[in-house]
């Protein structure tokens, strides 16, 4: 774990899946403007590498984020610049996004950025120590990294009001019922589920999870009429490669298929 007092970002490799670490635990893993950029890197290093199918974000220490270092981006945030390049990807998924799966494990503080993270991914493992509070209403500003978007999306208006306009203090179980975590684990196993999960999804042919994945949020941008007007031509592309090949094979011989992402 770094001690460079602007914290890090780290990363490791292991099997087909990219592990990102928040790491800057002295300061509760709060961000600061080279985090954020490191952790754009990640999140593009991901979405670029054919070997990579899976993604993994965790936090070092004893939480996951506390949010943004406010002093740090002060004059950002009155310049109205979000400082993000136009061609990494957005790790709050509202500019460029990561077209592969990302699990994201969450402990202890899990403020404002935080749960932006969690929802720009696919699927959260909170451990049961988790604190969730988006809290940006008691700082003056409003979130703008997308919970005012995806609270509504996935808790419905009445569950992301209550928790967005009182800016209260919850629980992992409050998150589980409203629909903001997917599973609740015990503290210090979150990662290791998370990885379990991305496990299970590398199992499947990469090419099939990224367009599932894509489907999904067309329907999301763009709405039903446009995912389904889209089903025929995506099926057609994914039955040509050789990963539809072996999966057929492997239906046939009745064993797990072994797919290469071609």
């Amino acid at each position: 774990m770094s001690e460079d007092v602007e914290g890090g970002i780290t990363t490791e490799v292991r099997g087909r899946i990219l592990l990102m670490g928040i790491d800057r635990p002295a300061k509760m893993n709060g961000f600061t403007p080279r985090m954020r950029t490191m952790l754009g890197e990640a999140y593009t290093r991901l979405d670029d590498d054919d070997d990579l199918w899976c993604g993994v974000l965790f936090g070092h220490g004893d939480h996951f984020t506390a949010g943004l270092d406010l002093p740090k981006f002060q004059e950002l945030m009155r310049s109205g610049d979000r400082g993000r390049p136009e061609d990494q990807v957005d790790p709050t998924a509202l500019g460029r996004r990561c077209t592969k799966p990302i699990i994201t494990a969450v402990h202890g503080v899990t403020y404002t950025l935080g749960i932006e993270l969690m929802l720009a991914g696919d699927i959260v493992v909170a451990a049961d120590d988790c604190r969730f509070s988006q809290l940006e209403p008691l700082r003056g500003i409003h979130a703008t990294g997308g919970a005012t978007i995806r609270f509504v999306q996935r808790c419905g208006w009445g569950n992301a009001m209550y928790h967005l306009l009182t800016s209260d203090v919850f629980d992992a179980e409050e998150a589980l019922r409203v629909g903001l975590v997917q599973e609740v684990v015990s503290a210090g196993t979150q990662l290791d589920r998370a990885v379990e999960i991305a496990e299970m999804i590398c199992e499947g042919a990469p090419l099939a999870v990224q367009a599932t994945k894509a489907s999904s949020m067309r329907y999301v941008t763009e709405g039903e009429a446009a995912t389904i007007a889209a089903f025929g031509a995506d099926q057609a592309r994914l039955a040509a490669t050789e990963d539809a090949e072996e999966g057929v094979r492997s239906f046939v011989e009745r064993r797990k298929g072994y797919f290469a992402g071609q």
